[in-house]
């Protein structure tokens, strides 16, 4: 008996195998003592080369490894953002106590074995990588949540990830094996064909397999009512894993979550959209009002994913290429809004003694105008009001619902906009309209765990301003001239139908 070896597309296969090798030269950094203060350059040094070679694929689809994955606009599109959000997480991580705490050697291999699970994500339809990819996202995370070991918080964000993504994978796990054993498939083309014999009424199997699977992709996304986790593990977690966490996770389960519905299940789409409506509408709600009371950024900006996830499962819920785009429209939209926010967040929590509370942010416009006017415009463009992303990516989305025979899902869009009026417009009110400073202060007894003496006295890292300026000019960019976003979202939609 011969073994044959499938056939692997080493150019194909190339923005993995970048990222791989950058991870271990990373990692060898924390063994050699002179070079572990080059860790954060190398660590971006790996993205920028994934990125360019995502974006030489741009345009062709390929399948690698007997077909357990592809790569095509869809994977490279998600693949990009993903990457975009950890390059900024990089820098916001510069002076970061956990990674000084666990060593920046560590710190940073760990996040870009994150970002390599997302790209495998991206890629996955095959149930088997679908699971590897998940798991190789999510065990860093859990790691990194937990890295700012001198903080309660902190080691306690860590575990209730653990415990609640162990749960989801576990849900996961169990409903990939009832799909396997209804379908007789792990491939998703495989899935579509048993599922198209039998139909999702016809085997409890698949039934029960869809819904399980659905709830622990619901876990990762933050989907309600499966969202307990979020707020507090966002709280918690050091602000720069949050930042990468609210964005890049979403993207890269997302992508999963369009292959798994779109493809696996496209034969009975008409059997699972209302359900996935339903949760959509779900978690608009409880991510809108739960955010009305909070006085933590961290945990507003929590509650706003919530809502945010809703949105974006909207585009997936209408099962058409014009879903598909909006959904990836939006979710490039919601990378610059959510940075230039999480920039800010980081700045005042290393500036004053108030941490993330919306204390910090008192007389910020008049104090700090570079950071008062990002995250103005993010809470705007979170807001969804016109000349920023978020307004033309929600148009975007109630375009394709409407189109798709969902115009009541549309109408919890326009209603939960209106709803986040009153907690984005509080933090922008704070900013401007203050009149107490919330004036740098150092990190002495009572101060904000974060808080960085030396920070405090220059108040001007470029490190942190720069990016929070340059996603605030993306809120707004895309805004006013969306056509570029506009046609990087449309390839991601076309690969796929």
């Amino acid at each position: 008996m011969n073994f044959h070896a499938p056939h692997i597309d080493y150019g194909a296969l190339s923005p993995v195998l970048a990222l791989t090798v950058g991870l271990c030269v990373v990692l060898l950094t924390a063994v050699f003592k002179a070079l572990r203060r080059t860790a954060p350059f190398l660590s971006l040094l790996t993205l920028g080369t994934a990125a360019g070679l995502l974006i030489w694929q741009w345009g062709d689809a390929t399948e690698l490894v007997s077909g357990a994955l592809r790569l095509d606009d869809l994977a490279i599109s998600i693949s990009l953002i993903a990457i975009l959000t950890a390059a900024f997480a990089v820098l916001f991580s510069i002076r970061e106590p956990a990674a000084e705490q666990v060593g920046s050697g560590e710190y940073h291999a760990l996040l870009l074995g994150s970002v390599l699970g997302m790209v495998l994500l991206s890629q996955a339809q095959n149930l088997v990588s679908f699971f590897i990819a998940i798991e190789t996202l999510s065990i860093p995370l859990y790691i990194l949540c937990a890295a700012n070991m001198r903080r309660e918080k902190s080691l306690e964000s860590g575990l209730k990830y653990l415990i609640v993504g162990s749960l989801g994978s576990a849900t996961l796990l169990y409903g990939m094996s009832f799909l396997y054993g209804g379908s007789g498939s792990t491939d998703f083309s495989g899935i579509a064909a048993g599922i198209s014999q039998k139909g999702i009424l016809g085997d409890p199997l698949i039934l029960v397999g869809i819904g399980m699977t659905a709830v622990g992709l619901a876990f990762k996304t933050s989907i309600a009512p499966f969202h307990q986790w979020t707020p507090d593990v966002y709280e918690g977690a050091p602000t720069p894993i949050t930042s990468f966490m609210a964005v890049a996770t979403k993207a890269a389960a997302f992508a999963v979550f369009v292959r798994f519905f779109d493809v696996a299940l496209a034969p009975q789409a008409n059997e699972w959209q209302p359900a996935l409506a339903v949760l959509a509408a779900l978690s608009i709600v409880i991510g809108n009002v739960g955010a009305l009371g909070q006085d933590s950024l961290k945990r507003l900006l929590g509650y706003s994913g919530i809502a945010q996830a809703g949105y974006i499962l909207a585009g997936l819920v209408v099962a058409s290429e014009a879903g598909v785009n909006a959904l990836v429209f939006y979710l490039a939209g919601y990378a610059f809004m959510n940075l230039a926010a999480f920039a800010v967040v980081i700045a005042r929590e290393r500036e004053t003694a108030f941490g993330d509370d919306i204390r910090a942010l008192r007389g910020l416009g008049a104090e700090r105008p570079l950071l008062a006017w990002p995250l103005t415009i993010s809470m705007l463009g979170l807001a969804g009001l016109p000349a920023t992303v978020g307004f033309i990516g929600k148009l975007y989305l109630i375009e394709a619902l409407v189109e798709g025979d969902y115009t009541w899902l549309a109408v919890f869009i326009a209603v939960g906009t209106m709803i986040s009026l009153a907690y984005y417009l509080r933090v922008v009110a704070a900013m401007w309209m203050g009149t107490e400073s919330a004036k740098s202060v150092p990190a002495i007894a009572g101060a904000s765990p974060e808080a960085d003496p030396i920070d405090a006295e220059a108040g001007r890292r470029i490190y942190l301003v720069a990016p929070a300026l340059l996603a605030a000019v993306g809120v707004v960019f895309f805004g006013v001239i969306p056509q570029p976003l506009v046609e990087f979202a449309e390839h991601a939609g076309a690969s796929l139908f």
